[in-house]
C-alpha cells in the first residue's frame, strides 16, 4: 500500500512538473521581432511600456499633487520645477544606458547570446559605479543648479531638501532603468510595467503617510519616491537573477568586459551628451519662466506634468522602434526595419492627435487638479492651449531618433537635437526676451525647437540608408 502511494505521488509530481514546464514556456517573455506582424509587434511592445511610463510619471505627479494641496505653493513650485536639475545628471545615465539596450537588442536579434550575457553584466557593473558618482555630484551641484535657474529665494530651501534626498537615493532609479532596459532589449516590456504599477501605488501610499500622517512636507515626498524606486530596482534585479535566458544576471560574474563597455559607450555617449546638455539648457529655459514669478512657475509646473503625459505614447513607440530596428538589422532584415519605422510613425501621430483634444478642451480643470489657486490655473491653462497643438511635431523627431539609435547611429540624433533644443532654442529665448516681456512668446521656444528638430531629423533619416549604419559588431 505504501509502495503504491509512493508511485502515485511520483506520477503526480511528474504531471505537475510537465504542467509547470508548459506554463513557463508559454509565459516566455523574450520576443523575437524579426518574424511576425510588424504593427502587432510594435503595439504589443509599446502598450505595456506606455502603461509603465504612465505609472513612472505617477511618482512625481503624486508628489506635486500632495505638496500642492497639503503643503504650500512654494513646495509645489520646488517639486514641480526641479526636473531639469535631476535630468542633467540622470539624463546622462539614461542616454548611456540606451547604448546597452541597442547592443543587447542587436546581439539578441543576431543570436549571439554569449555576447548578450557579457553585455548584461557589463551594463550592471557600469551602473553601480555611475550611481556612486552621480549621487555625490548631484548633491554637490544643487546650489549651482538652483542659481542657474534663478530659483526664487522662498523656494530654494524646499528645492534643496527634495534634491538632496533624491540624489542620495538615486541608485534605485538607475538600477531599475538599466534592468528594465535589458528586459526591453529582448522584447519584454511587460514585467517592467508590473513593477512600476506596484511601486507607483507604494509611492502614493507613502506620500500620504509621510505628508498627511507624519507631517514631513517636501522631505516626505522625496523619501517616498526614493523608497519606491528602490523597491522597483530590487524587483527587476530579482527577475534578471532568476531568468533562464541569456540575460540572466549572476552576481559573482559581475565585471566590466572592456570590449562590451566600448560598444555601449560608442552608442550611448552621444545620447548621453544630448540628454545631459538638453536638460542643462532647460535649466536656462526655466530661468526665463521663473522671471514671471511664483504663480507662473506653478502654472508651468502643472503644464509640465501634462507635458510628460502627452509625450509618453510617442516615446514608448520610439523605444519600440529602437528595439524593432535593432533586432531586424541584427538579422540583416533592412526592408522590414524600414517598414517598422513607417508603421511606428503612423501609430505615434494618431495616438498623439487623439490625446490632444481632451487636454485642450479641459485645460483649466486639469491644471486645478494640481493647484487650485486661480492665478496658477490661468497660467497653466494658457500654456496647455498654446503649446499642445504642436506635439504632433515631436512624433517625427522621436520616432526617427529611436530608429537611428536602433541602427547604432546615435551621433546624428545627438547633433540634431543639440542644434534644435540647445543652440537654436537659446538664441530664440534670448532674442524674444529682448523683444517683448510676455511669457507666451518665451514658452513658444519649445514648439519652435520641435519644428526644427523634426525637419532636420526627417531630412537626415531619408538621406541615409539604415543598412549603411554600422552595427555594434563592426566596432
Amino acid at each position: 500500500m505504501s509502495e503504491e502511494r509512493t508511485n502515485i505521488e511520483k506520477q503526480n509530481n511528474h504531471i505537475m512538473q510537465n504542467f509547470w514546464s508548459r506554463i513557463v514556456q508559454k509565459k516566455k517573455r523574450d520576443v523575437d521581432m524579426t518574424e511576425g506582424n510588424i504593427t502587432g509587434h510594435i503595439i504589443m511592445f509599446a502598450l505595456p511600456l506606455l502603461a509603465g511610463n504612465l505609472f513612472q510619471q505617477l511618482y512625481n505627479t503624486v508628489d506635486t499633487w500632495v505638496v500642492g494641496n497639503y503643503v504650500s505653493n512654494e513646495a509645489f513650485s520646488a517639486v514641480g520645477t526641479v526636473g531639469p536639475v535631476i535630468n542633467v545628471l540622470i539624463g546622462f545615465f539614461m542616454g548611456l544606458s540606451s547604448g546597452a539596450g541597442v547592443v543587447i537588442s542587436q546581439y539578441y536579434g543576431a543570436g549571439r547570446y554569449e555576447k548578450v550575457r557579457r553585455t548584461v553584466h557589463t551594463a550592471i557593473a557600469m551602473t553601480l559605479g555611475l550611481a556612486v558618482i552621480l549621487s555625490i555630484a548631484g548633491i554637490l551641484l544643487i546650489p549651482t543648479m538652483l542659481k542657474f535657474m534663478n530659483m526664487p529665494a522662498e523656494v530654494v530651501p524646499e528645492a534643496t531638501t527634495y534634491l538632496t534626498i533624491y540624489f542620495a537615493g538615486v541608485i534605485g532609479l538607475m538600477l531599475y532603468n538599466i534592468g528594465s532596459g535589458i528586459l526591453r532589449a529582448v522584447g519584454d516590456s511587460q514585467r517592467p510595467f508590473y513593477f512600476l504599477v506596484v511601486c507607483a501605488l507604494l509611492n502614493t501610499v507613502l506620500d500620504l503617510a509621510f505628508v498627511l500622517g507624519l507631517g514631513m512636507g517636501v522631505d516626505g515626498v522625496a523619501w517616498a519616491t526614493v523608497i519606491s524606486q528602490g523597491v522597483s530596482a530590487v524587483l527587476v534585479m530579482i527577475v534578471l537573477m532568476r531568468s533562464d535566458s541569456c540575460i540572466k544576471f549572476i552576481p559573482r560574474e559581475l565585471k566590466l568586459h572592456w570590449d562590451m563597455l566600448k560598444k555601449i559607450i560608442s552608442v550611448g555617449i552621444p545620447a548621453a551628451i544630448q540628454m545631459c546638455i538638453t536638460s542643462f539648457s532647460n535649466i536656462f529655459v526655466q530661468s526665463y519662466i521663473n522671471f514671471f514669478g511664483a504663480d507662473c512657475m506653478s502654472g508651468w509646473a502643472a503644464y509640465g506634468k501634462i507635458d510628460q503625459l502627452l509625450i509618453l505614447p510617442m516615446q514608448s513607440i520610439a523605444l519600440a522602434s529602437t528595439t524593432f530596428v535593432g533586432q531586424n538589422l541584427g538579422k540583416n532584415q533592412v526592408d522590414r526595419a524600414k517598414k517598422g519605422v513607417r508603421n511606428a510613425l503612423m501609430i505615434s501621430v494618431s495616438a498623439t492627435a487623439i490625446l490632444m483634444i481632451p487636454v485642450i478642451a479641459f485645460a483649466a480643470p486639469v491644471v486645478s487638479f494640481f493647484n487650485d489657486k486661480p492665478e496658477v490655473i490661468e497660467y497653466g491653462a494658457m500654456f496647455l492651449c498654446w503649446l499642445t497643438p504642436f506635439y504632433i511635431l515631436c512624433c517625427f523627431n522621436q520616432i526617427y531618433a529611436g530608429a537611428l539609435r536602433g541602427a547604432g547611429d546615435s551621433r546624428a540624433p545627438m547633433v540634431i537635437m543639440l542644434i534644435s533644443f540647445v543652440a537654436f532654442r537659446q538664441v530664440y529665448l534670448f532674442t524674444m526676451s529682448h523683444i517683448c516681456n510676455e511669457v507666451i512668446p518665451i514658452a513658444m521656444g519649445y514648439p519652435a525647437g520641435w519644428l526644427l528638430c523634426s525637419l532636420l531629423s526627417a531630412i537626415y533619416y531619408h538621406s541615409v540608408k539604415l543598412d549603411k549604419n554600422r552595427l555594434v559588431e563592426d566596432r
